[in-house]
């Protein structure tokens, strides 16, 4: 076998590696994006924790394939870079939608959420999502509400009988 095959097969199986332990997976297309602006794009996803990429199309639909997700193959066209989250699902769809509101060349073309395949409109909608600590502690709110709501009114009866006793 060629070198060139074995790099190819090599790059192939990081690709599908990816794919395997991403827990979201956002492609976009970058067309028209300064290099200061990619640049930014990358350090805000670095920061977070995110993996951005651009791989050869032809690579990706094979490492795709390979472990079955080659439903999101019909985005893999043209200029594609792809941003793999292993941790947050939140993440990517967060910073690259935001940035895409601020820079309109950047556009969001599919992705995957724990191995299905999203559309931009439900990777739009993860998006907008409150963070997990966000969510943690409305949560949390709503547990604590009846509580609050009975002490406060416990708290109402007792300096109602105080005034009465006076």
């Amino acid at each position: 076998m060629s070198k060139a095959v074995e790099a190819k097969q090599t790059v192939v199986q990081e690709i599908a590696e990816k794919f395997k332990g991403a827990a979201s997976v956002v492609v976009v297309d970058y067309r028209g994006l300064s290099v200061a602006q990619v640049t930014e794009l990358r350090k805000q996803l670095r920061e977070a924790g995110v993996e951005f990429k651009v791989y050869k199309n032809t690579l990706v639909r094979r490492a795709a394939e390979e472990v079955g997700h080659a439903d999101i193959n019909h985005a893999l066209t043209g200029p594609n870079a792809i941003a793999f989250s292993s941790e947050d699902v939140i993440a990517p769809a967060r910073i690259i939608n935001n940035f895409a509101k601020e820079n309109e060349q950047l556009e969001i073309k599919a992705g995957l959420i724990e191995g299905t395949l999203a559309s931009v409109e439900e990777i739009k909608a993860l998006a907008e999502l409150p963070s997990r600590e966000g969510l943690l502690s409305m949560l949390l709110s709503v547990l604590q509400a009846p509580m609050r709501n009975f002490a406060l009114a416990t708290k109402a009866v007792a300096e109602q009988k105080e005034e009465q006793g006076a």
